[in-house]
Parts: C-alpha cells; sequence; structure tokens
C-alpha cells in the first residue's frame, strides 16, 4: 500500500510517497521526470544495493550515473564538480532531471546541485536512510560542508517528489539506523509528547526492525515536517524549531572532523545538551531530563559530548551557524517535552555552564 502525503507550497508542492516496495513502482518515479535526460546522483555503498532496480524503470531515457564516494566528508563543493561533469559532458538541458539515490549526503548534495545548474533543474529524493527519509529529503533544505562550518553553503530547492521505500532499511546498519531514531525522537521533543512517549514504549520494535512501527514513525515524522515545512519554507520563524540540538551537534561534527560523528549521533548529543540547557533555565525538571538522555541511550545513541572538544572550541564552532544575528548565538531549547522555543540567546554564563558540565568528567 502506497501512503500518499503532499507538502503544501503552491505551485512548489510535492508528494512524498511512503510504502513497501515503492523501488518496484516505476511509475512514481517517471511521472515527474520531465524530459529524456536523467542523472542519477548516488554512491559506492546505495549502488550495489538499489541503482540496477531503478535504472530497469528508465531504459528509454537517456540515462547517466554519478557515483560518489559515500561518507558526509564528502558533502563538499569539490565533489560536487563530479555531478555538474556528468550533466555537462552530456550536454543535458535545463529540462533534466537529478535522482538522488542515497542517505542524507546524496539528497544535500544533489539538490544543491540541481539548484544551481542552468540556475535550476528538477530533482527527485529516493531516501534510503531512516534519517533521510523522516528528515533531510522533505523540505527542500540542500547544501554542502566547509571545512568552518556544515551546511553553511546551499539553497532552500524543492524536489519533484520523495519516494520512500521501507523496504530498504532492511540493508541499513544499525549505527545508521540509530542516528535516524535521533531525528524522529527530535519530532516528539518539539511539537508532540504523545509521540515522544510512543517512541519511548516501542523502541525495541524499533530497533528490532519492525515494519509496521517503523511505518508508523515515517509517517508521524514526515507529517510533522510537512505542516512545519508548509507554514515557514525558509526558515523565517517556526521552521527553526527542527534545529533542536543542531547547534550543538554540527559543532561536534565541524570540530571533531566530518563523518567521526554520524549526524545522527551529533544531533543525540547535542539534544541532551539543550535538555541540559533548558534545565538550567527553569524549563525543564531532572525527570525530563533523565527521561530524554534515556531514550537517546536506548535507541543507541551517543549522549556525551566529546572529551577532545573544549568548550571555548564549542563556542566559536556554535557561532558559525545559520540562526545566529549579528554574532550572537541563538538556540532552540524546551520548553517542555512537546513544545520548543522559538530560536532564543541566552546568558553566555549559562550555556557555558551547559558546556562545561553536562556529561564532563568531574
Amino acid at each position: 500500500m502506497i501512503n500518499t502525503l503532499q507538502v503544501q507550497l503552491g505551485d512548489r508542492s510535492y508528494p512524498i510517497y511512503m510504502g513497501a516496495g515503492n523501488l518496484d513502482e516505476a511509475e512514481l518515479l517517471t511521472r515527474h521526470i520531465k524530459s529524456k535526460q536523467v542523472l542519477i546522483v548516488t554512491n559506492e555503498t546505495i549502488a550495489p544495493l538499489y541503482l540496477k532496480q531503478i535504472t530497469s524503470h528508465l531504459q528509454d531515457y537517456q540515462l547517466e550515473v554519478a557515483v560518489l564516494p559515500d561518507g558526509e566528508q564528502y558533502k563538499t563543493m569539490v565533489t560536487m564538480e563530479t555531478i555538474f561533469a556528468a550533466l555537462l559532458n552530456k550536454q543535458f538541458s535545463r529540462n533534466a532531471t537529478i535522482i538522488a539515490l542515497g542517505g542524507g549526503v546524496i539528497g544535500d548534495i544533489s539538490g544543491f546541485a540541481a539548484a544551481c545548474y542552468q540556475r535550476g533543474i528538477a530533482f527527485i529524493q529516493i531516501p534510503t536512510t531512516l534519517l533521510a527519509q523522516v528528515d533531510s529529503s522533505v523540505g527542500g533544505k540542500t547544501g554542502v560542508n566547509h571545512a568552518l562550518g556544515k551546511n553553511m553553503i546551499g539553497a532552500f530547492y524543492q524536489p519533484q517528489c520523495v519516494i520512500i521505500d521501507i523496504k530498504v532499511l532492511e540493508t541499513l546498519d544499525d549505527r545508521q539506523l540509530s542516528a535516524g531514531l535521533a531525528e524522529v525522537i527530535k519530532y516528539g521533543l518539539i511539537r508532540d509528547a504523545n509521540f515522544f512517549a510512543w517512541i519511548e514504549a516501542n523502541i525495541e520494535k524499533l530497533l528490532a526492525r519492525d515494519q509496521d512501527s517503523l511505518t508508523y514513525i515515517i509517517e508521524q515524522s514526515c507529517r510533522n515536517k510537512a505542516e512545519i515545512v508548509a507554514s515557514d519554507e525558509k526558515e523565517s520563524g517556526i521552521r527553526a524549531i527542527l534545529n533542536l540540538g543542531h547547534t550543538f551537534g554540527h559543532a561536534i561534527e565541524t570540530g571533531m572532523g566530518y563523518g567521526n560523528y554520524l549526524h545522527g549521533e551529533a544531533v543525540a548529543i547535542g539534544t541532551c545538551q539543550a535538555a541540559d540547557l533548558s534545565r538550567r533555565l527553569g524549563w525543564l525538571n531532572d525527570s525530563d531530563v533523565n527521561r530524554i538522555v534515556a531514550l537517546f541511550n536506548k535507541a543507541g545513541l551517543p549522549t556525551q559530548p566529546p572529551v577532545d572538544l573544549s568548550t571555548k572550541e564549542f563556542i566559536t564552532l556554535m557561532a558559525v551557524d545559520k540562526k545566529n544575528v549579528d554574532g550572537d548565538i541563538r538556540l532552540i531549547l524546551l520548553k517542555k517535552i512537546g513544545e520548543a522555543s522559538l530560536p532564543l540567546s541566552v546568558e553566555r554564563t549559562v550555556l557555558v555552564d551547559t558546556l562545561n558540565n553536562y556529561g564532563r568528567k568531574k
């Protein structure tokens, strides 16, 4: 059964197709391809698993494939040149379509390339990790990393559609599955306390890859993301709450070297730090923070910041964040489980208390 959820953005609206076996449904894909020129962008891990399945639907197209190295450390302008070269070598026009077949890195870099090539061509998201399925493939955030900051170069650029096949999670390794759960837990924390409680009660089923449970969290997460994006496409307001834990988390990813922490792992730690800071402001109590940390731990995720990253380094890296204004670090925090704040400034001394004390050995 294919469930369809529409991201409502006027003339940029698009469907999210969710179901088991969607990669076998050729028409889901071809109905969104504008011309005969198609470039599939994938990576070395995903290509042996699913590339043949997708190319079998495109025998009548002028089809090219760009296989990129796998890993966050390759989400760069240099790697993106491979995509541009593939398009230019075959003289692809502005009616061409890019298909992003892979996780969040492939989706982000392919979408940014699509936004740039001839000032914008169509692209389609086929996410193959849980994190990409529940978060990064939806909403049109595209971009690449810089040595000084994660996702600081990019564009808002919406796909033609998102095709989610739950069956691909069968080949996902345990670490990547856990990383995806970090973003799922986020949705419960920022706007849906009942969903957070459901995840707590069903975390073992999720880790065991129970298909009904995975289907439920993907649908709920995509619905939450779609509603937020529809109300604030370019993050001028409420959409910023999707960044809970990300300012801390991006600092970890950048400071420790891209690829050493998966995005979801860094976000899990960052969310625990945000919860600790929220407690210091009097919004959460000890029980709330303990629940949050315990759920991330049960999901197989780290919750302690790296000992090699000092408070001074954290603050320097957190200063490179898209929510900041005039050099002022602005954070998404929790007023309670199920309700996030909009970006706000906190006293630097309180932030330092969290960075100095949360997860640090005494």
